[in-house]
């Protein structure tokens, strides 16, 4: 035990005198000690600790930044006059894509639908009015809806029923929608669009931008 204890003091010993003829060599010689190496090695760490940290960092900016433009940024146009005077024709609108991951189409919101779920049809923007189990029936040119007049339209009256001419009982999943300006709008009183059920809608429509004489501004 004596014997293993002197061999790893001399073993000490030794590396510390090598140390030191390093160091005092290097200092004569003009070239780096052991403790210089040792300081270009945490140097050298550091930089490309930094590196990496600025690699990753980039990732996430590229990640949220990709996240936010589908969340918020995706566009579609407005097609005709069926949302004037909220929306003109050709005026390209923002869609919230994640609005209803967390929560359901309310009364009164903006949306974005495929009509009967075509991929390939043109994003149709409307507004919702009646919401699932809602009882929808237009007379004499009034949205009526669960027996009381809908009071938020903006319309001034829809002459045209269509289908809502009799009573309508939506479903579990199902919305009606209609363009504000009801006189140039085909939208739920069609049988061709009819009710929207979830799985159509695409997101809401949150932001207008700016076309001819309409500015730029959220969509109410």
């Amino acid at each position: 035990m004596i014997i293993i204890k002197k061999h790893l003091l001399m073993q000490v010993l030794l590396l510390y005198n090598y140390n030191d003829m390093f160091n005092r060599y290097s200092r004569k010689t003009g070239g780096p000690s052991l403790s210089y190496i040792n300081r270009e090695r945490k140097f050298n760490t550091n930089i490309l600790y930094q590196v990496l940290q600025c690699i990753f960092l980039a990732f996430i900016a590229i990640f949220l930044g990709f996240a936010i433009i589908y969340a918020f940024g995706i566009r579609t146009s407005v097609v005709g006059e069926s949302m004037e005077p909220t929306l003109s024709n050709g005026q390209e609108v923002l869609i919230n894509k994640i609005a209803y991951q967390f929560s359901a189409p309310k009364q009164g919101d903006v949306i974005v639908f495929r009509p009967n779920g075509n991929e390939n049809a043109h994003l149709s923007v409307k507004r919702v009015v009646a919401t699932p189990g809602d009882h929808v029936q237009i007379v004499q040119g009034k949205v009526v809806i669960n027996g009381s007049i809908y009071t938020k339209d903006k319309a001034e009256d829809t002459r045209d029923a269509g289908i809502a001419a009799s009573e309508i009982v939506l479903g579990a999943d199902e919305y009606f929608v209609l363009g504000d300006n009801r006189r140039n709008s085909e939208d739920s009183r069609s049988a061709n669009i009819g009710n929207i059920s979830r799985g159509m809608i695409e997101g809401r429509a949150w932001y207008g931008l700016k076309i001819k004489n309409k500015e730029a501004g959220r969509i109410q």
